[in-house]
């Protein structure tokens, strides 16, 4: 398995996963491929990815970027991590831990200080994996929305 910057190349394998990991997103190709432009356009930001072992498919990613607080941290801006997925076949096997490595280089080499990140209340599973890779619980919140009558 290695770590390394997303290359054009991957663009099959990297929208495979967002769909695992966002089935929310959008189904269409099209709508998919703008999705992941809109990422690769943005400023400070980078997408790492795990190539399996003697094979040029992918097996997990991260994108990680740059928000101007995060709750927690004291700096501004900060690296956020804002995506993170390994195959299901394939975890427990340390890939994920290997890919924040990457991205905490990746966001030092660029200055920043510190990282943070987000999980939902209900995904246990995520919450455990971002214990097990040093990210420290800060808070937790239940969020809000309400639809507005129009005039």
């Amino acid at each position: 398995m290695t770590i390394r910057p997303y290359q054009p190349a991957d663009l099959t394998e990297w929208m495979r996963m967002r769909r695992e990991l966002w089935p929310e997103l959008p189904a269409d190709e099209p709508a998919q491929r703008a999705d992941c432009e809109a990422w690769l356009a943005r400023k400070n930001s980078a997408v790492l990815v795990a190539q399996r072992s003697g094979s040029s498919l992918l097996c997990g990613f991260i994108e990680v970027g740059e928000r101007e607080f995060a709750d927690g941290c004291e700096t501004s801006p900060v690296a956020y991590l804002e995506g993170w997925f390994v195959d299901e076949d394939l975890r427990g096997q340390g890939i994920g831990r290997h890919l924040v490595d990457a991205a905490e280089e990746w966001a030092v080499t660029h200055g920043y200080r510190e990282f943070g990140s987000d999980a939902l209340l209900e995904n246990l599973p995520s919450q455990r994996v971002h214990n097990a890779v040093g990210f420290v619980e800060v808070e937790r919140a239940v969020r809000y929305a309400k639809q507005l009558r129009t005039k």
